[in-house]
């Protein structure tokens, strides 16, 4: 499956990089050109040799042969890559990734990479559920990122809990399941709206909402990787994605996103409307920081430009428009009506009352309803899932087998 693929492992300073030989026999044996990139302090855990034998290819550590004076250009095998598989990851490079930190080869090809790049931490328990590591985590995702998750099970430490690199044969089946994807939306181009808005009082404050942007940093993602085009436009969030296919436009308010929704729509064959625009915004715009004089301030607001309905009004019959209803009661009901209002061809609702679905958590539960009336429940699961989920349904809806 992998014949033709060509993979960089990056080894970092774990006891897990023994692992890395049985990797990349493995990647090996499937077909794929392997390059092996190591910091120095790998090289304590396992040999060059050991993983030059394997790859057939040499290892890589230094930016330059101290010998001759070779250049190992970190651009060149960012280039040359069609994956970027770093296992194990330890703590502190994975800090160093999502800082933009590059004091060796390993780290210079990641920034340097046009490829996708899959992460596989490694390291003990403690460090693995240090708030810092879950932030780098968090970061790395938010970057686009393919995070392995850890397994559970004995450490070196002699502890036993959740921070081992997960076992070479399931990263090689995360891998073959990645290239395996197939390319349903090659040739199509979908737009994507994500994050919240932010509607201005004053030039420091704002009406705004939670939304954290991960759902929308998961479909675009999704949508690249079955190889459609992506107009990913968002409002504020740190939740961006990174892939060749996706084009990013960063808008702040209700009208921008307006603005770059409905100019961008007429050449996309589907839109999915994950974002949480703001319905109101001031009337008018202080233009100095209003102070406190007395106990109230009264806002006058005003409907934002409803951009569901203005796609809705203007697609035409080969288009697919995907809305989103966050309800807090009658849910399904008020889900239907704005399928018949907005002229949805099916709507994603989840409830804001359901744990661990709503806003800024890794989670979702959802309901798609087809404009025809079919619905369909899923469970709790990862909103990288939940993307899964309706992008299956987009492209049934399409009619692309």
């Amino acid at each position: 499956m992998l014949k033709g693929k060509n993979i960089l492992l990056g080894i970092t300073g774990s006891i897990a990089a023994y692992k890395a030989a049985t990797l990349v026999r493995l990647l090996v044996k499937e077909g794929a050109g392997v390059k092996v990139v190591m910091t120095p302090l790998a090289k304590e855990f396992i040999t060059p040799l050991t993983l030059a034998t394997l790859s057939k290819n040499p290892i890589l550590v230094d930016f330059f042969n101290p010998e001759n004076g070779d250049w190992n250009s970190h651009v060149d095998l960012g280039m040359w890559a069609d994956l970027y598989l770093i296992a194990p990851a330890s703590a502190n490079t994975i800090g160093k990734m999502a800082h933009g930190i590059a004091d060796n080869l390993l780290l210079t090809s990641y920034l340097s990479a046009k490829c996708p790049v899959m992460v596989a931490p490694a390291m003990d328990l403690d460090m693995y559920q240090h708030p810092t590591t879950q932030r780098n985590i968090e970061t790395l995702r938010g970057f686009g990122n393919l995070i392995i998750e850890a397994a559970t099970g004995e450490l070196a430490s002699g502890l036993s809990g959740k921070g081992r690199m997960e076992e070479p044969e399931r990263i090689l089946d995360a891998i073959k399941s990645f290239f395996g994807q197939k390319q349903q939306l090659l040739g199509k181009t979908v737009l994507v709206t994500s994050g919240p808005t932010y509607e201005p009082i004053d030039p420091v404050r704002f009406i705004g909402n939670r939304s954290s942007g991960k759902m929308g940093y998961a479909l675009a993602q999704e949508l690249a990787a079955r190889g459609a085009q992506v107009e990913f436009i968002t409002g504020p969030t740190k939740h961006i994605p990174n892939h060749p296919n996706i084009k990013i436009q960063s808008v702040t308010t209700a009208a921008e996103m307006h603005k770059a929704a409905t100019t961008n729509f007429g050449h996309c064959q589907a839109a999915i409307l994950a974002a949480a625009v703001s319905d109101f915004s001031p009337k008018q715009v202080a233009n100095e920081k209003l102070k406190r004089e007395g106990n109230q301030l009264h806002l006058v607001l005003e409907s934002t430009p409803d951009i569901a309905k203005a796609l809705g009004e203007n697609k035409s019959k080969s288009q697919i428009l995907i809305g989103f209803a966050l309800e807090t009661h009658n849910e399904l009901a008020n889900a239907k009506k704005k399928i018949e209002s907005k002229n949805l061809d099916l709507i994603v609702l989840n409830s804001a009352t359901d744990e661990g679905a709503g806003f800024d958590v890794d989670t979702n539960k959802i309901t798609i309803i087809h404009r025809n009336g079919n619905t369909i429940d899923f469970e709790l699961k990862p909103k990288q899932e939940v993307a899964k989920d309706i992008v299956n349904e987009l492209v049934k809806t399409m009619g692309i087998a």
